[in-house]
This record gives C-alpha cells, structure tokens and sequence, in this order.
C-alpha cells in the first residue's frame, strides 16, 4: 500500500508538510485555486465555487486529504450537504480514494445529521428512544386530526395553511411562546402551533422543523454537551452554503465558538464552507445568501479562495453569465473563466405567441437529434411550472420522448385534476369518479363515513351517486345535497359560455381558486389554473372549434367535450419511461446543479422572467437574476434564449415586452435569429431584435403580431404613446379596455421598448408594453 494513502495517523503537521507536493495522489490534477482549497492550514474558510469549477471534487478531496495526511480521524470530521445524494456521492468518492470504512463518518444533511444528534441525546431532550419522524405528508394528516379533534372547520383553516406557519416558525427558531399574536388568526395559528407540539410530544414524533430546532436548542442550552462536540469535529465542512437559512447557520455556530458580551467568538476548530451566492435561488424556502457575508465578517475570513476556473460551458455562455450577474450589486464577487475555449454564440429569438414559441423550441430539438445530440443531453427550461403545457403539447405531437423533472406533467397534477373533474361533471353528473374526487374538494365537511352510507345507498338503488344524495340523511346528507345544487347551478351558469369561460367560471365557482388562494403554497397551483383557462382558449384556436366539434368518429361533440378528451390523451402515459432517452423539460429551480449539451431558456418576457412578483420583493430583481444566471450556466455548447411577443395568460392574450435580462447580455456574444415568418431568405441571419433598429423601416419590418395594428398604437422612437396619441406618464389616471381603471406608478424605455407599470383597481399591478396596450388618460 502507498505509504501516503495509509491509514491517518494523529501526528498532524509532520505528515500534512510532506505531503505537500503537486505529485501527491490525492492532488494531481487540481488547478491552483483547487490546490490552495484543498491543502489550506487548519483555519476557518470560504470557498466561493463558481458553476462547473469541480466543488464536489474540492470537498472530497479536502477530506481525503485531512485523513491521508494524518490531521484527522474519520470521528472528527463533520460535513453538511444539501441532499441524500450528494452525500452518498461524497462517500462513495471517499471509498474509492481511501481505504476507510465511512460508517463512523459524520456526513450528510441538516436533517440527517440532526436527527443522529437527537438519537444520541435523546434523554436529554425529552424524547422517547424510538422517536418516529413525520414527513410532510404525514405532519399534514397530524394537523388534520388536531383540528378535528378541536372541532375547527377546514373551511375556517386551511390545514395547509397551518403546516406553512408551523414550519416557517420552526425555520425562525421560535417556539410559540416566542411569537406575539397580531390579529385574532394570528392568536388562533400561536394557540393551535402549541396544541400541535403537545400531541407531537405525546405521541413521541418529530417532523422536519423539530430536527432542526430541538437539536440546536439542545447545542444551546447544554454547555458541557456543545463544547464536547466542539472538541470532536476538529474540522466542518459545509456544501452549498448559500443555501443555509438563519437556524442553520445559527447551528453551525454553537458547533464552532461561543458568544461573548455579545460577539460570536470562533473555538479551536476549522470550518470550511463552500459555495456561490450567484446561485442563491431559494429565498422562498427560507435561504439566505446574506449567511455568507456573514460568515466572512463573524469568523474572521480576510478573503475567500475562489474557484473561478469553468470546465463545463464554451466561453460565449459563460461571458454571457459573467455580464448579466455583474448587475446585482449584493455579492461577493467573481467572474468564471472558460477552459473549452469559445464556441458559438448565444442564440436569441423572438417567436409572434407561446404556441409558435413552443413549435419551433420542438423543430430545433429534432435538428439536433438528427445532428446525434442524444435527447437527455437537451432540456428545455422555463421559469414557471404552468409554462411546460405549450412544450409537452409541442412534442406530443412531433413524437419526441420527454420527461418533466421536479413534478408532474401538466395534466397530471392535483389541481388540474379537481378542475378537469368539476368539467366533467358539467357534461356527465354521472360520473361517479369525478364525483367522488372534488366531493369534499374544497373541504365541505363531507367525511369518509358519509361517503360509505352514499355508496351504500346507490349500490341499492341502482343509480349514480349524484342521484343517491337524497337517501343520505343527517348533517352529511345535507352537505351532499348542497355540492350537487352547486354542481347544478355551475352548469346553468356555463350554458352558452365559450370553452375558455366555461373553465374560468368552474375555477371561480367550484371554490379551486379560493382554496388554494388561502394556501401558502399555493401561488404555483393558482398559476397552473390559470394555464387551464389559457390551454382551454388554445385548444379552441388551434383546432378551429366553433360550438360543436366532431369527435374521431364523425359525430358532433361539443368543445367541452372535445377538450376533456384531448386533456386525458395527453395526460396519457406519454412521458418517457425510465431508462429511456428522452428530451428533459423543467423549470429553473430544479435545474440546479444539473448540466446538458443543449439548453434553451423559454418565456424570456418582462412580467415572466424575471417574474412580476420579484418587483416589488426584498431582493426580489437580484434573485431573478441569480436564477438566469444559474439557467444559462447549466448549458456545455449551445444555449438558445426564446421570448414570445404573445402570451395566453390568465386565459386572455397578454403582449410582452422582452426581458431586461437580454439587455444585460454581451452583444458580441449574441446571435439574433430572425422569427420563423415563413422560409424567407432572413431565416437563421442574425438580426436585431424588433424595437431596436426595426422602427423606420416600414410595416415589414414590424414584428406579426403587430402588423394589423394601427399606426397609432405603435409607440415611436420619441415618445410613449398611447392609443389616444396622448403621452402616458407617472401619476396620470388611465383606463385599459380589459383592466379598466389604474393609476400609471412608473414608465421606462423609449419607442417600442416603452412600457408603463400601472396599478388597476381590480386587477393589481401590471407590467404593460406602450406599443400595444392602448392606455387611454383619464380627464
């Protein structure tokens, strides 16, 4: 055996000088920053990590190397990561450099960790030894039984809701004697998160936010306990340290100092955490990049190493990621650097719709296909979860297996679900599996034994379940007779609706909306309904239905029908299968830490990405960015960016500005590809995108979708202008033909980049293009 490799002795400094060589096993082939990372002295650390520039073999390694050179045992060394995965992958990597057997290693996530810490200090925090955790699911069902229990109306309080509340007080570190009722809810939330604690503890189960918290109250209040793990992991290495929320951040701390009048002051060992606040993404989980920040100024860091060398992308993407995140102005700074020299150019292209936007991403992915660039090497990104509709539809139809990560296909999830079978129900009140879906969704009081006595009685009747609500009596028989009056009035009130409207009015009446509405979770689901009402407004357009509809067979079926049938082919068993070679389509967030050969980034429109809600957030612009600058780094050669000049939103056609991202990105490093109008000369030169040198040149040169418009509503190079030719300003009332009334709160750009930020009294704020949103000043 190399006498390098063998087992660690603990005689440190000697062992660690004289292997300090660039010949060592374990560091041939790391780069300069990498080495510095890897060997650095026992002292606390940040290692800003940029995309692609080997993180993970700069932990492992650093570890190896601890234990190779005899610095530490495998007892005392500590490391966080942020998945299960990654922390198999971390020990399956340690094995293969090692001869060591990683059993008595202390490694993997927050909550595995923590979990092993309770484990061992059970007594001591007032568990039982055979503890069971909750998963969410399992909490869910725990919070159900409490209301219940209490004889509190879901319809009074989302169980959800409460979950959320629970949770993010956990995620706080605040027990409910910490927190201070605002409002009677707020009382009702702090009085129930306590009965909840109690029924918890009797019954000897922790979920996921009691790891975190009961294990750090445990550090805290146990001096003699922290100062012995103190002693123990002599070295802390965290992954994804942008990650890191207050309590965990706070839980590292008592495992590396004490405070002193006030001031964090670090103990005897070493931490060494690793990350990017340029990929700091998950705000809305309760992450906060400022954790790094800080880490520098509270352990006393002079400067972080950085890893800024990039073995994954062409030079042209990662110029262009360099470029756009140089404009947030909260971060640490630093700039990849490309090792696979510089490739082709960014390619940028403006579709006239989404539909069109989806057909030709599809047309591009069979060009590569038959280039030979396999199809899980190709993902097609979006920022929203609703978006992927438009693109599953797209490759149906061209036959090109997909597979959609991080959830489900869009006919596929719950909400979509529910809503499908309030339609369904419209058209058949017999349809006992509907029915018995959204009978109690929305929560209406309806219990599983009410269910029984209603199956019960239509099995001896003979007849449909909606026909048997009569024969059930009691306060359950009543709750069934008034989900079907409901179902009744629903149908009166969509008669001589078009397709789009009927979904609209189902959503509102049915209670989806409002329910999910009231979840703290539920903006993504409200967001995948509205995609319901645009994808029912398509499929009308697409298919060129008027009232009536022919089905395959030839007969006349009407476009609810014709829609419902379309959504259950779709909803088919059509995604790849496992194993299978597929194409990958996904949102932003789940793209993280993955990389393909070809990527496109979708939807780049102001409003979408970066998403309307982020305006008006804390930090919420700088997020935005940092999740495009995350999408454009998953891309190794060629990376496409697409944008829509129409969108079906909200099931109504929305025109669109493109993102300010595109403008934060290096001309030289861009190829504007002209729209798909045809099989022209033009198609495939790079052009200037339309509002920039387009204006002047004539109606041919305006983009489709506002080539039947008149001139008037076309904004010059000058001014905003508006569709009654008056100037739109801040301040000025206006009224919209859809939105109605709204006060203008700002207007940025010139020409046809003008657009106005305008708050409406019934609809909220909105983000809207001058060229052709026709503003009328109110006197």
């Amino acid at each position: 055996m190399n006498d390098a490799l063998a087992w660690p002795r603990e005689d440190g400094g000697a062992r660690a000088e004289a292997a300090l060589t660039p010949d060592h096993p374990l560091l041939r082939g790391l780069n300069p920053e990498q080495l510095a990372a890897v060997t650095l002295p026992p002292q606390h650390a940040l290692v800003l990590a940029g995309a692609g520039s080997g993180k993970t073999r700069v932990l492992t390694t650093r570890i190896a190397w601890l234990l190779a050179t005899g610095q530490v045992g495998p007892g005392g060394i500590l490391a966080v990561t942020f998945t299960n995965k990654a922390a198999r992958e971390m020990l399956a990597r340690l094995t293969a450099l090692l001869p060591l057997n990683v059993r008595g290693m202390w490694v993997g996530t927050f909550h595995g960790l923590c979990h092993r810490l309770l484990r061992a200090h059970h007594a001591t925090v007032g568990l039982p030894a055979t503890f069971q955790i909750l998963d969410m699911q399992d909490q869910l069902g725990a919070i159900k039984r409490l209301l219940k229990g209490l004889g509190i109306d879901e319809e009074r309080l989302a169980p959800k809701e409460l979950q959320g509340f629970i949770n993010g007080a956990k995620e706080d570190g605040l027990r409910p004697r910490d927190l201070a009722p605002r409002d009677p809810d707020a009382r009702l939330k702090i009085e129930l998160y306590q009965r909840y604690e109690e029924q918890c503890q009797r019954e000897g189960v922790v979920d996921f936010g009691e790891l975190m918290l009961r294990s750090y109250e445990l550090l805290r209040d146990h001096r003699p306990l922290r100062q012995h793990y103190q002693r123990r992991f002599r070295h802390i290495l965290v992954d994804e340290f942008q990650d890191t929320n207050r309590l965990q951040y706070a839980w590292l701390k008592l495992l590396a100092g004490e405070v002193e009048d006030g001031r964090f002051v670090p103990c005897g060992n070493a931490v060494m955490a690793v990350g990017d606040d340029d990929q700091s993404i998950y705000a809305f989980r309760g992450a906060r990049v400022g954790n790094m920040a800080d880490f520098v100024r509270e352990f006393g860091i002079e400067a972080p190493i950085k890893l800024e060398r990039n073995y994954r992308s062409v030079g042209h993407i990662l110029r262009a990621a360099n470029h756009l995140i140089e404009h947030n102005r909260q971060r640490l700074g630093k700039s990849l650097r490309p090792q696979r020299g510089e490739g082709e150019p960014v390619r940028v292209i403006e579709l006239p719709s989404d539909f069109e936007e989806a057909r030709w991403v599809v047309e591009e992915i069979g060009q590569l296909l038959r280039d030979g660039v396999p199809a899980r090497e190709i993902a097609v990104l979006y920022r929203s979860n609703a978006q992927s509709r438009a693109l599953e539809g797209a490759l149906f139809q061209a036959g090109v297996p997909y597979r959609v990560w991080g959830g489900l296909r869009f006919f596929e999830r719950a909400e979509i679900k529910h809503a499908l079978a309030y339609l369904r129900l419209l058209d058949n009140p017999r349809d006992d599996t509907s029915f018995l879906r959204v009978v109690n969704f929305p929560p209406r009081g309806i219990g599983a034994r009410t269910l029984e006595q209603l199956q019960q009685a239509a099995r001896e009747a003979g007849c449909a379940l909606a026909d048997a609500v009569t024969l059930v009596g009691g306060r359950g028989g009543a709750a069934l007779t008034a989900f079907v009056a409901r179902l009744d009035v629903m149908r009166e009130r969509c008669a001589g609706l078009t397709l789009g409207d009927i979904v609209r009015t189902v959503l509102d009446d049915s209670g989806l909306l409002a329910h999910y509405r009231a979840e703290r979770d539920g903006a993504e689901r409200i967001e995948n309904l509205e995609e319901l009402v645009a994808a029912a407004h398509a499929f009308v357009q697409q298919e060129g239905l008027g009232e009536a509809a022919a089905d395959p067979d030839g007969l006349t079926v009407s476009p609810l029908v014709a829609f419902l049938t379309h959504a259950a082919l779709e909803s088919g068993d059509h995604q790849a299968q496992a194993g299978q070679d597929a194409v990958q389509l996904m949102t932003v967030h789940a793209a993280k830490g993955l990389e393909f050969d070809a990527v496109f980034i979708t939807g780049l429109e102001e409003g979408l990405f970066p998403h309307e809600n982020s305006l008006t957030a804390h930090d919420g612009l700088e997020e935005e960015r940092r999740l495009m600058y995350v999408a454009i780094t998953r891309a190794r050669q060629r990376l496409t960016l697409t944008w829509a000049q129409t969108r079906m939103l909200h099931g109504s056609t929305r025109y669109h500005i493109p993102s300010r991202f595109l403008d934060e990105l290096p001309a030289d490093s861009l190829q504007w590809l002209s729209p798909p109008r045809g099989r022209g000369a033009g198609w495939g030169v790079p052009q200037p995108a339309w509002g920039r040198s387009a204006l002047g040149q004539g109606d041919d040169a305006r983009p489709a979708a506002l080539a039947g418009l008149p001139p008037a509503a076309v904004a010059t190079p000058e001014a905003p202008v508006s569709a009654a030719g008056a100037a739109i300003r801040a301040g000025m009332t206006v009224f919209h033909p859809k939105f109605g009334e709204g006060q203008v709160l700002a207007v940025e750009g010139r020409g046809a980049d003008a657009r106005a930020h305008v708050h409406f009294r019934r609809h909220g704020p909105k983000w809207l293009a001058l060229a052709v949103a026709r503003l009328t000043p109110v006197e």
